[in-house]
């Protein structure tokens, strides 16, 4: 699923290249990913001008001329493409946007999970306000304090399903969690309360650093993201736990491990990363 990074660099790729352009058509081939009936999403759509493109947690938020907002959420394998009209039509692409300027956004989703909503401005801003997002990793209202304050109040939780908690910080998914423990040091089955001052410290710098580094990057490719180019992530190649079961610690040449922590996959160092008593 892409996380963050990916979506920031999607979001920053459409403000670059979308911002002022007009939608002059809509093709709906999936009509179950959108909130209303493909005539009704045409109707409210085509004519009006792209404005703004923002980003909360994973999900991009679109603004049109008229006060109505297009969210997206990519989910597990949605990709946002914006490509000349000439480029052939993939298998798996389930909304077109045509633009005044002979290029298209394209919506396509292996999967079908992901959504795009139409929505007028107060629907936006309930329906993010319902999601119950966390506070945003790399704005600066994120101090290391309010850090310390959210642990505070999760002293019991896993350290690695606590930091893909969207409700406790956003954007954060699988693969940066298991980055920023890595850099942290800290095991992924670490409890809050058995943390030191020193681990908080380094994991709050490893959220920063790692996820800025991932968005300078372009994201991370291991699965299907894209940017809206078609252009695969640059990050994989810093890459030093997530994915690497059996390979050798970059630090200290213990092998990676794996292990289940729920549903999900957790990769680490058994030697870096030993863990602390959680009593």
């Amino acid at each position: 699923m892409p996380e963050l990074p990916e979506v920031e660099t999607i979001r920053r790729g459409l403000y670059k290249n979308a911002i002022g352009l007009k939608i002059t058509g809509v093709t709906v081939l999936l009509p179950k990913i959108i909130n209303t009936t493909p005539e009704r999403f045409r109707n409210a759509v085509i004519g009006k001008t792209i404005t703004d493109v923002k980003r909360r947690a994973k999900v991009i938020i679109i603004e049109l001329s008229d006060g109505y907002s297009l969210v997206i959420h990519l989910k597990i394998s949605g990709q946002l493409l914006y490509l000349s009209e000439t480029v052939p039509i993939k298998k798996h692409t389930h909304i077109i946007f045509d633009f005044n300027n002979k290029y298209q956004l394209r919506f396509w989703d292996l999967r079908r999970f992901g959504y795009v909503k139409l929505l007028k401005g107060t629907e936006q801003v309930k329906l993010i306000q319902d999601m119950k997002f966390g506070p945003e990793p790399l704005d600066g209202s994120f101090t290391l304090n309010c850090f310390r304050g959210l642990l505070k109040n999760r002293q019991k939780a896993s350290i690695k399903p606590l930091l893909m908690d969207q409700t406790f910080i956003s954007g954060i998914g699988n693969l940066y969690a298991d980055e920023i423990l890595f850099y942290s040091k800290v095991h992924p089955l670490q409890k809050p309360v058995s943390l030191t001052g020193a681990q908080i410290n380094k994991t709050y710098q490893g959220i920063k650093r790692i996820l800025k580094l991932a968005i300078k990057k372009r994201g991370s490719s291991v699965e299907l993201y894209v940017d809206v180019e078609g252009r695969r992530g640059g990050y994989v190649p810093y890459i030093k736990a997530y994915g690497r079961e059996g390979e050798p610690c970059l630090r200290c040449r213990t092998l990676i491990k794996r292990i289940k922590i729920g549903s999900r996959s957790a990769y680490f160092c058994p030697n870096c990363q030993g863990i602390v008593s959680n009593q």
